[in-house]
């Protein structure tokens, strides 16, 4: 049987899905019986490379290797390019991307044989205001998926892929707001939709309106970690007598997951050996020492990842960070929490009545607000949602299998 292919691979998770001849789209399962495989590849010393939960396992447990993740968001950007360490060896970000992307593939090939055409789902700016940059994001996703063994390789936005995904269900036509929340961008598509659009194959005058910005959960992370727990390592701590503060670099590089490995060269060692010298609150900055002494940097992510998480269905957390740092265990808050995420959402708000704009339609006119990405379940972006379209029934779908399943439609369309 024939069957059409689609692959998310999202900046934390990521989904393959495969679409029949008729019919619903499903998802594969990448990892024992789980549908989403995390976006993360640990490099053993000796051995070989693990991928998703296996990779973070084997980093958590303190195996000896590298773990990468966040990998999406080296596309469009210097970093595809530039040589990194791993094992015994210096690999290109392009080489990780591939190793991954290749994984995904040898997956689908035993699921699927013979599977040689694909839509990858892309954000809708994979860089912001920067169109060469965005091209060179997609030519290089596009020359990976080649490289690896899909002979025929296609885009379609994340936001339009999960609107399939949501059209597949819904009796009549209607104007549908998509906002999807990912690892690393925000999408907001506004589309119209019904049973009967869904067989045409030219879709183009149906999207009234679409944008994207390079902003999500992971950014939301950072932030959240910044205000949270970074102060607990010195940030905002001063040197020499408080004739100076310890430059803020050396927390947002320890905050963003792919810049976590830069930190663990001896240049750095040297670096922040220096600084606890000078530091004012040695006891701080010793803790900051620590973590990278012990490269327990994607730890404290992990552990900073789980908190944002568990503040979506409760208004309380204690944070582990003793075990990791050796300071305190603060507890952390959903309302700080929305507080972190202020300048972010409101952006996200922006960006929501720019496409309303585009459409020409007022909030009042949207039939339904559609939520997806690992994102969309944060109380803060669902109070923003009900104060840009009040009234205006929110649903939601698979959080992380709307887009994947919603590109293998569009496979179907596009190759059948």
């Amino acid at each position: 049987m024939t069957a059409f292919c689609g692959i998310d691979f999202g900046t934390s998770n990521s989904t393959v899905s495969l679409a029949g001849a008729d019919g619903p789209a499903r998802l594969i399962a990448l990892e024992g019986a789980h549908m989403t495989l995390p976006s993360a590849v640990f490099w053993a010393e000796d051995g070989p490379a693990l991928f998703g939960r296996a990779a973070m396992a084997a980093y958590v447990e303190g195996e000896e290797g590298r773990l990468m993740r966040g990998l999406k968001s080296t596309l469009g950007s210097g970093l595809i390019d530039e040589r990194t360490v791993v094992g015994r060896r210096a690999v290109t970000f392009r080489d990780v991307l591939s190793r991954y992307i290749s994984h995904l593939q040898a997956i689908l090939e035993v699921t699927s044989p013979g599977v040689s055409r694909v839509v990858l789902g892309r954000p809708v700016h994979f860089v912001d205001g920067d169109a060469a940059a965005d091209r060179a994001a997609e030519t290089a996703l596009a020359e990976i998926a080649v490289a690896v063994g899909f002979k025929e390789v296609a885009f379609q936005f994340e936001p339009i892929a999960a609107a399939l995904q949501y059209e597949a269900g819904v009796r009549a036509e209607e104007i549908v707001l998509i906002v999807d929340i990912g690892g690393g961008t925000s999408d907001v598509s506004l589309v119209r939709v019904s049973p009967e659009r869904a067989r045409a194959v030219d879709r183009a005058s149906d999207v009234l309106g679409n944008g994207g910005i390079r902003l999500g959960g992971t950014d939301f992370d950072r932030s959240l970690s910044l205000a949270e727990v970074m102060p607990h390592l010195g940030h905002g701590s001063s040197l020499n007598g408080g004739k100076a503060l310890v430059p803020n670099h050396y927390f947002l590089d320890l905050a963003t997951w792919h810049r976590i490995n830069s930190l663990y060269t001896p240049k750095k060692a040297a670096e922040v050996k220096a600084l606890l010298a000078d530091a004012d609150r040695a006891d701080l900055v010793g803790r900051y020492a620590h973590v990278l002494e012990t490269r327990a940097g994607h730890a404290l992510a992990m552990e900073v990842e789980a908190t944002k998480i568990a503040l979506s269905a409760s208004p309380a957390h204690r944070m582990q960070l003793k075990p990791i740092t050796g300071g305190p265990n603060p507890m952390a808050t959903a309302d700080r929490l929305a507080d972190c995420l202020a300048a972010g959402l409101a952006r996200i708000g922006a960006l929501i009545t720019e496409v309303l704009a585009e459409g020409g339609l007022s909030p009042a006119q949207v039939g339904t607000v559609f939520l997806t990405g690992g994102s969309s379940d944060l109380p803060a972006l669902r109070a923003l949602v009900a104060q840009v379209l009040p009234g205006v029934p929110v649903a939601t779908g698979d959080m992380l299998g709307s887009v994947g399943a919603g590109l293998a439609l569009e496979a179907r369309r596009r190759f059948a």
